[in-house]
C-alpha cells in the first residue's frame, strides 16, 4: 500500500505525542526520576574536585566521600526505578497501539481491509508497534534528560573553566550541525525500510496462501524471486540508513575525543600558568569524558524518535480506515413486519465500489421469499457477490434500498441485520482452534445439544465422535478434510435458525458425499426458511424453488431451472456449459 503525502515534522510529532498523551503522568514521573539521575550524574565531578582540594588542604575525606557514596546509592536507586518504570510504560504503549489497531480492523468497512494485502496490515501490528515502543516511552524522557544533562554539564564547565569551555562548545556545534545535515536522510531510509517490510509481509502471505498452486505450477524459484525482491528493497533501505547512522556516530564520536585532546593540552598549558588550578582540569576532564553520554543518548534518541515518527505515521493510517458506525448499537425496535411474504427485497438498488465505478448492481429489483430456496446465477462479474455484500452490509447502495421484514435496511443496525442472517463463504475459512470454537463462533451460548443437532443436520455427527478429541479436536489438524471443514461452516450457519441463510457456492470445491449432504441440508432448511444460494455449479440449484439469472448488474430472468431452459438464452449457455443435462419428462 503505498504512504499517504507526508505531512510537515510537527503534525507528524504531534500523531506521535497521541499515543504518548494517555500516558502523560507516568510520562511525567518517569522524567522527574531521569532528572534525578542527571542531577547525580552532574553533580560527581564537582564532589570528585571536593575530594581532591580536600587533599590538597589535608582536610578530613569523610565528608566527601560520603557525598559521592550517597550519589552512587540514589543515582543507581532511582535509575532502577525509572527504568522499569518506562519500561512498563513502552510496553503498555505498544499495546495500546496494537488494541487500537485490532480493533479498528474488525470495525473497519471490509472493502477497507480487502483492498490492501493482508500481510501489510499484520506487519503494521507486529512491526510497526515495535518501533513505536522506544519512541513513545523512553527515548521521549531520554531526549530531555540527555538534553538537561548537556546543558547542564556545559554550564558546570562554564563554572570550571570559561576558555576550555569555548574549546568544548565549539567542537559541539560542529558536530551538532553535521548530526542535523544527516537526519533527514536517516528519517527518510527508515520509512522507506518500514514500508518494504510491509509490502514483504503482504507478498509473503498471499504466497503462502496459495503454496500448492506455487509448487504446481513449479513457480517456486520466480515466487521466492518475487518475495525476495521486497527483502533486497528493505536490505537496501536499512543498509543506507545504518551507513548514515554510522557515519553521524563516527563524527559525534571523533568530533568529542578530538576536543579532549585539545582541552588537555589548553588545560595543561592554563595550569603551567598557573590560571587553572589541577583538581578543576581534572573535574572538567571529568565532564568532558561524560559529555558523550548526553551526545550519545541524545543521538541514539533522536534516531530512534525518527523510527517512531515513521511507525506512529504508519500505525495511524489504520485509524484513518472508514468504520461501520453503528456495529454494535441496539435500534429501539428491531423486529419489522414479519407477516409480509417477503423476508428481503430490493426496490431499484444500484451500487458500486466507487465513486467513479461502473455500479456492480444496476437496478435490481426482487424479493427474497420467506420460506423457500432462491438461486442466483451469472457469469463472472454479474453482480452475485455483490448482491450478498448488500445484504450483509459489507457495502451500502448508492441508490434504492433494501428492506428487511418490510422495513428498511437504514432503520436496522449492522449487527441487527446480521443476527438475521448466517453466511458461508465460497472459500469457508475456519478460525484458529477446535471444532467446538469454530461452531460456537456465531453464537458462543449455544448450548452442546444444538451443536450436534447442527452437525447432524450436516451428516458430520458420526465423524466428529470418531475423532479422539471430538469437539475438540483442532481444526488444524488432518483428521479433518477440507469438505469436512465445509460442513463445519455450514453447520455454524445453522446452528440457530437464521431468518436467511446465504450460501455463496458452497458446494463449489468438495466431494460428491459432501455436495449430497449440503443439498439435503438446503432442502430442509428451506422448508422451514429462505435459503439465498450463489452458484457457480448449476447443478447446486437445480431444484431451487425461483433462480435469479443476473448479468452485467441486472436480473435478466427469473423462474424455475424448466423455465428459464425454455425461456432464457443466457441460462440455457450456462447449463450448456456444465454439461447438465434436464432429467427426460415422463
Amino acid at each position: 500500500m503505498s504512504t499517504p503525502a507526508t505531512p510537515g515534522r510537527y503534525p507528524r510529532l504531534r500523531i506521535l505525542w497521541s499515543f504518548i498523551r494517555p500516558h502523560r503522568r507516568v510520562l511525567a514521573l518517569g522524567l522527574i526520576l531521569g532528572l534525578v539521575t542527571t542531577a547525580t550524574a552532574l553533580a560527581t565531578p564537582m564532589v570528585t574536585k571536593w575530594v581532591l582540594d580536600s587533599v590538597g588542604t589535608s582536610t578530613s575525606l569523610t565528608e566527601p566521600i560520603g557525598v559521592l557514596l550517597a550519589l552512587l546509592v540514589v543515582g543507581s536507586v532511582v535509575g532502577l526505578w525509572q527504568w522499569i518504570l518506562l519500561g512498563t510504560l513502552a510496553e503498555r504503549v505498544v499495546l495500546d497501539a496494537r488494541e487500537s489497531m485490532v480493533r479498528r480492523f474488525f470495525q473497519a468497512k471490509v472493502a477497507e481491509l480487502t483492498g490492501r494485502p493482508t500481510g501489510e496490515l499484520v506487519t503494521r501490528v507486529t512491526s510497526d508497534t515495535v518501533l513505536l515502543r522506544e519512541a513513545a516511552s523512553s527515548s521521549a524522557v531520554s531526549l530531555v534528560n540527555g538534553t538537561v544533562a548537556l546543558f547542564g554539564t556545559l554550564i558546570l564547565m562554564g563554572v570550571l573553566d570559561l576558555v576550555l569551555l569555548t574549546t568544548t562548545l565549539t567542537a559541539i556545534v560542529i558536530v551538532g550541525v553535521l548530526f542535523a545535515m544527516l537526519m533527514p536522510r536517516i528519517a527518510k531510509a527508515e520509512e522507506q525500510a518500514q514500508e518494504s517490510v510491509g509490502n514483504l509481509g503482504g507478498v509473503l502471505e498471499g504466497a503462502l496462501r496459495a503454496v500448492r498452486t506455487v509448487k504446481a505450477s513449479r513457480a517456486e524459484d520466480r515466487q521466492s524471486e518475487r518475495i525476495v525482491v521486497q527483502a533486497r528493497e528493505s536490505a537496501r533501505h536499512s543498509v543506507r540508513a545504518v551507513r548514515t547512522q554510522a557515519v553521524a556516530w563516527t563524527i559525534a564520536g571523533g568530533g568529542i575525543q578530538l576536543a579532549i585532546i585539545v582541552i588537555l593540552g589548553v588545560g595543561a598549558w592554563r595550569v603551567d600558568q598557573g590560571v587553572l588550578e589541577v583538581s578543576s582540569l581534572i573535574a572538567f576532564l571529568l565532564y568532558a569524558f561524560g559529555i558523550m553520554g548526553p551526545i550519545t543518548e541524545l543521538t541514539q534518541n533522536i534516531t530512534a524518535v525518527q523510527s517512531g515518527i515513521a511507525a506512529a505515521s504508519r500505525i495511524s493510517q489504520v485509524q484513518q480506515m472508514e468504520v461501520e458506525k453503528d456495529l454494535t448499537d441496539a435500534a429501539q425496535d428491531p423486529v419489522g413486519d414479519r407477516g409480509t411474504d417477503a423476508v428481503l427485497e430490493f426496490r431499484d438498488v444500484r451500487a458500486a465500489y466507487g465513486p467513479d465505478a461502473e455500479p456492480a448492481v444496476d437496478g435490481v429489483t426482487v424479493r427474497i421469499p420467506r420460506v423457500g430456496h432462491t438461486a442466483v446465477v451469472g457469469p463472472s462479474g454479474a453482480g452475485k457477490t455483490t448482491l450478498f455484500s448488500l445484504l450483509l452490509r459489507f457495502i451500502e447502495p448508492h441508490d434504492g434500498e433494501i428492506l428487511l421484514d418490510g422495513r428498511p435496511y437504514s432503520s436496522y443496525t449492522h449487527s441487527e441485520i446480521r443476527s438475521r442472517l448466517a453466511y458461508v463463504e465460497q472459500e469457508t475459512p475456519i478460525v484458529p482452534g477446535t471444532i467446538r470454537d469454530n461452531l460456537l463462533f456465531t453464537h458462543p451460548d449455544a448450548t452442546d445439544q444444538e451443536v450436534w443437532d447442527a452437525l447432524r443436520a450436516v451428516k458430520l455427527d458420526e465423524k466428529v465422535i470418531s475423532l479422539a478429541g471430538g469437539l475438540d479436536t483442532e481444526l488444524s489438524s488432518t483428521a479433518v478434510s477440507g469438505g469436512q471443514r465445509q460442513r463445519i461452516a455450514l453447520a455454524r450457519a445453522i446452528l440457530r435458525t437464521p431468518a436467511v441463510l446465504m450460501l455463496d457456492e458452497a458446494t463449489a470445491q468438495v466431494d460428491g458425499l459432501t455436495e449430497a449432504a449440503i443439498h439435503d441440508c438446503i432442502r430442509d432448511r428451506a422448508s422451514k426458511g429462505a435459503v439465498l444460494t450463489i452458484a457457480h455449479r448449476l447443478s447446486t440449484v437445480i431444484d431451487a424453488d425461483t433462480i435469479l439469472v443476473m448479468e452485467d448488474g441486472k436480473i435478466r430472468a427469473s423462474g424455475t431451472h424448466s423455465e428459464l431452459l425454455a425461456s432464457d438464452d443466457l441460462y440455457r449457455r450456462l447449463v450448456e456449459a456444465l454439461r447438465i443435462v434436464e432429467p427426460a419428462a415422463g
